[in-house]
């Protein structure tokens, strides 16, 4: 009778299976701690570690499910699980010792890791000089692409002497369009009133823009029919708008302006193109003699956007 005890018997599944858990959840609090432990010194060393002992952990479980499933030789099999808790015991006496070791042994044990992070830096300081070089490049296309100012501003220059007027500027606000218009009404001594009555009371109106402004108002009130298609607000908000706030003039003030007033209202742009907007009837002697105003319109030369600008006849 032979002395030798008796061979394990196999393990089953779902033994191993629960074995494989309990060693995971056992790795995972080793591991763990010993991160917490680690200082700034040691770090790069202690996980570099816990990655080597998590990967041989996940290899030596699949290694012991492919021999119980008959996928490897069972001589090859990783030691029991006796033999994994030593292991596993002589690991984290490693981390320790890792900790515990000489800046000379930490730099040693610490080198790839400060090789990747040269690398990482690398790729970094390609990318910043990429983005740079690309700042650069728009700067420089910016630089010397056409300036929609300046272009503005010398076409309109060419169109002011081509009809014999001077530029007047109009300060750029929601009120330019009135302004503007009541500069041509001041500097001109046309002496128009507004064919509707405007009161503008308690309200400063050193530059006359309010009145302009109450006189657009009043005459789109007084003719809703004429202009509700071309609105976005209901007509009393349109007006109210209009009266009492900063909102910009466009074509449909410029028309009732231009009926409220009794005048033609030329506006040129920088193309050479000359909008005249009549004040009434249509043609004959009556509409060759009727007083003309002059303003320009800008796209470009103001930071607002859209403005106008007065201009003046010479001579």
């Amino acid at each position: 009778m032979s002395d030798e005890p008796p061979a394990p018997e196999p393990e089953s599944l779902d033994t191993l299976q629960a074995r494989h858990r309990k060693e995971q959840r056992d790795l995972v609090a080793r591991i763990t701690q010993k991160k917490k432990q680690a200082n700034k010194k040691t770090r790069k060393g202690v996980n570099d570690e816990c990655d080597r002992l998590e990967r041989e952990l996940k290899e030596r479980q699949e290694h012991e499910v492919a021999a119980l499933n008959g996928d490897a030789p069972q001589d090859t099999q990783p030691d029991t699980d006796e033999h994994s808790d030593d292991s596993l015991a002589e690991d984290v006496l490693n981390l320790q010792i890792a900790k515990e070791s000489t800046p000379e042994s930490n730099s040693n044990a610490t080198s790839p890791a400060l090789k990747k992070r040269n690398r990482a830096k690398d790729r970094l300081a390609k990318r910043a000089a990429a983005q740079h070089a690309a700042i650069l490049d728009a700067e420089h296309e910016a630089a010397n692409a056409p300036n929609p100012r300046e272009i503005e501003r010398i076409a309109m220059a060419t169109q002011l002497a081509r009809h014999n007027l001077s530029l007047h500027e109009i300060r750029a606000d929601g009120h330019c369009l009135y302004a503007a218009l009541a500069d041509q009404l001041q500097t001109r001594e046309l002496g128009l009133a507004p064919k509707i009555d405007v009161k503008v009371i308690g309200e400063e109106n050193r530059e006359g823009y309010r009145t302009v402004r109450h006189a657009a108002a009043a005459w789109i009130e007084s003719h809703a029919q004429d202009f509700a298609g071309f609105m976005e607000d209901p007509v009393p908000e349109y007006v109210r708008k209009v009266r009492e706030t900063g909102e910009w003039g466009g074509h449909v003030e410029l028309q009732a302006l231009a009926q409220a007033y009794g005048v033609r209202i030329c506006v040129l742009h920088g193309d050479g193109r000359v909008d005249r907007i009549e004040g009434g009837g249509g043609g004959g002697e009556e509409e060759e003699g009727k007083e003309e105003v002059w303003l320009g319109y800008y796209q470009h030369s103001h930071g607002l956007g859209e403005h106008y600008n007065s201009l003046r006849r010479l001579g």
